[in-house]
């Protein structure tokens, strides 16, 4: 698919009421003035026109059978069991059940064969200057992003993710990965591109929003996952698909 893009022509960091904004907020973060002016450089910014198209037309609003078919696939499935094989160990070592973890895994990045293809960056960006209703939330988002990417010393313009500006295998927005992602393999940092970190971390998220840890409460269950993604359809795509994987591991 053709994505239309515009390329901004210049971009004045300054002048600008939303990037005024943007550049103070991220300054009270501790982020350089050098590294925002290299970030913000005109070089680098792209503006996705199609990307409120997608907004307008999500997944989650399709029919769960038209959903179910995408998402709960012969492919999917034994994608998953083939995944839950070559990583039961890392999968095993959380309180969640490892098939519900495995089966968000799936979902977002296919086992981490879809990384996405926009820059979150300029995902991020194009909401700012298109979505007036997303306009603050993006913008707070974008800072976040600045941090992660200077704080772990990552080009910001180098990261691939969803439109909506969701990256790594779980597809953590950047204040989800702040406030969730944990250090799974206990090397000192938390990458959205290495397994155990990310198993580690999309555990910490159900927890922390509710999942039972002690029982199998299947409405709390309900409730963690429906807060990794707002949407039903999501949610039972999720437990039909850690169920066939589930079956399909027990039967061998």
């Amino acid at each position: 698919m053709l994505i239309n893009i515009l390329i901004l022509p210049f971009l004045f960091l300054y002048g600008d009421p939303v990037l005024d904004s943007i550049y103070d907020q991220a300054i009270k973060k501790g982020l350089p003035d050098k590294y925002l002016q290299q970030a913000f450089e005109k070089k680098h910014i792209v503006v996705y026109n199609k990307i409120p198209d997608f907004f307008a037309r999500p997944y989650e609003k399709k029919s769960w059978e038209v959903y179910k078919k995408i998402f709960v696939t012969e492919k999917r499935i034994s994608g998953g069991i083939k995944f839950y094989n070559n990583n039961e160990e890392k999968l095993n070592r959380t309180a969640v059940d490892p098939f519900i973890v495995l089966s968000i895994i799936g979902i977002e990045s296919n086992y981490g064969l879809n990384k996405g293809k926009y820059s979150v960056f300029n995902a991020l960006y194009t909401q700012i200057l298109k979505m007036p209703k997303r306009s603050k939330w993006a913008q707070k988002e974008l800072i976040d992003f600045l941090v992660l990417c200077y704080e772990d010393n990552i080009p910001p313009h180098s990261i691939k993710g969803s439109y909506a500006g969701a990256f790594g295998y779980g597809q953590f927005i950047p204040s989800s990965f702040i406030s969730y992602a944990v250090d799974g393999n206990n090397d000192g940092k938390r990458k959205p591109y290495d397994w155990e970190d990310v198993i580690a971390s999309i555990s910490n998220y159900l927890i922390k929003n509710g999942y039972p840890i002690s029982d199998s409460n299947d409405q709390k269950i309900y409730k963690s996952i429906y807060a990794y993604n707002h949407a039903d359809n999501y949610v039972k795509a999720v437990i039909a698909l850690s169920e066939e994987i589930k079956k399909g591991v027990q039967e061998g």
